[in-house]
């Protein structure tokens, strides 16, 4: 796996993809730079070495050329970050950008417009590859978030730099990250998967089961295992669809050896609101009108437990509604398990868009060992699925 570790960066162009698809407010402020805080090292390492930067990324999913979504915006907040000046071109390929790189010194860094203004870039069309591969001496990878697209910037361009591509230092604790859960874990091995729908993590678990010790299921996902046993969930999320293959899960679990703990007890609500009337009930008990929203106190009590026992965790998806303050009591305890465990030693991983934004807002972010950037790519890599992105700088 080759990393900046195996290049020099002296009086060479680095062209780096970078996810600098942050949100903006309406007027147009970034309101959360996490990931270009996240490429920060990869930046000042290279022009450290006496190298320059041309960063390229992409900003939501333009229609053409829509003013809106242009990197222009971002320039303040990159600037801030990095702590040096950013230069910026109004365009990602053509004539003005070459002239801009042409001129690019040592210890300067340039950022590209967005390139899916370009459908091209969406596309994975060679040609408009080709064209960005002219901007760099040595192309370097660091968006994690879009590393499972075989787009132009993240896939096809590295085939014009052979021998001189590698992994940033964000992609590359990624790929360790991911990497130490599912080859390389010490035992035993926790995986805690959370979140409203089974169906957008079947494959996970099934990928899983042979790496893990322990698995947690919490969430929405739980009432479809619980009512597939025979419980009564009231009004809660379930797919009814997907009873059977909770069985057959709890069954391969069983199998192979692995402790499966739902939750016991939940926080019904009588409506979907922060306001709404709440009650602890059974899991497996929850009266009709009535839905789960939370895990209950006795769940939190054993997780509690599950999880300090544990060497290596993986936590992916929420145990409750924790968007509304009144539910988000059994998120937060399990981040102060995973907090208490990190502490004793254990390596934890968090990953997935609902799990993030959980450890940021209730202050967690710092106390687990890695917070992955990227939700489907890391949900794919979890799944057992080569990415392209990455796949691309292996070759």
């Amino acid at each position: 796996m080759k990393t900046l570790k195996d290049f020099n960066f002296e009086n060479k162009k680095a062209i780096i993809r970078v996810d600098f698809n942050v949100p903006l407010n309406d007027k147009f402020e970034v309101t959360d730079d996490t990931r270009i805080q996240a490429a920060k090292s990869t930046i000042i390492d290279i022009l450290e070495q006496g190298g320059s930067c041309v960063l390229m990324s992409h900003l939501g999913r333009p229609k053409g050329f829509q003013e809106e979504f242009s990197l222009k915006h971002i320039v303040k907040s990159v600037v801030d970050v990095i702590g040096c000046n950013v230069k910026f071109v109004e365009d990602c390929i053509g004539d003005k950008v070459e002239a801009a790189v042409a001129n690019l010194e040592a210890g300067e860094i340039l950022l590209l417009e967005n390139l899916r203004y370009y459908e091209e870039e969406t596309k994975g069309d060679v040609a408009f590859a080709e064209k960005l591969s002219k901007f760099g001496d040595i192309y370097v990878n660091d968006a994690f978030g879009t590393a499972h697209r075989a787009h132009a910037s993240t896939t096809i361009i590295a085939q014009f730099f052979e021998g001189n591509k590698c992994f940033g230092n964000l992609l590359a604790r990624e790929i360790e990250s991911i990497d130490k859960v599912l080859n390389n874990s010490e035992k035993p091995v926790l995986a805690i998967l959370g979140g409203a729908k089974v169906s957008s993590k079947i494959t996970v678990i099934e990928n899983i089961l042979d790496k893990v010790d322990h698995l947690i299921i919490g969430g929405g996902m739980s009432f479809t295992f619980i009512k597939a046993q025979g419980g009564k969930i009231g009004n809660s999320i379930c797919e009814d669809d997907k009873m059977e293959l909770a069985l057959a899960i709890l069954k391969q679990a069983k199998a192979k050896g692995v402790e499966v703990h739902i939750p016991v007890d939940v926080i019904a609500a009588d409506d979907f609101s922060n306001d709404a009337n709440t009650q602890i009930c059974a899991i497996n008990e929850i009266p009709e009108g009535w839905e789960g929203v939370d895990a209950g106190p006795k769940s939190r009590e054993i997780f509690d437990t599950v999880v300090n026992k544990c060497k290596t965790i993986l936590w992916n998806g929420p145990l409750g509604v924790f968007e509304m303050e009144s539910f988000a009591g059994g998120t937060i305890a399990l981040g102060h398990s995973i907090d208490k465990a990190t502490k004793n030693g254990a390596f934890s991983l968090v990953g997935g868009g609902d799990s993030v934004a959980a450890v940021k807002q209730f202050g967690f972010a710092d106390k687990v060992s890695y917070v992955s950037t990227g939700g489907g790519a890391m949900l794919e890599m979890l799944e057992g699925k080569t990415l392209p992105g990455i796949d691309a700088i292996l070759k």
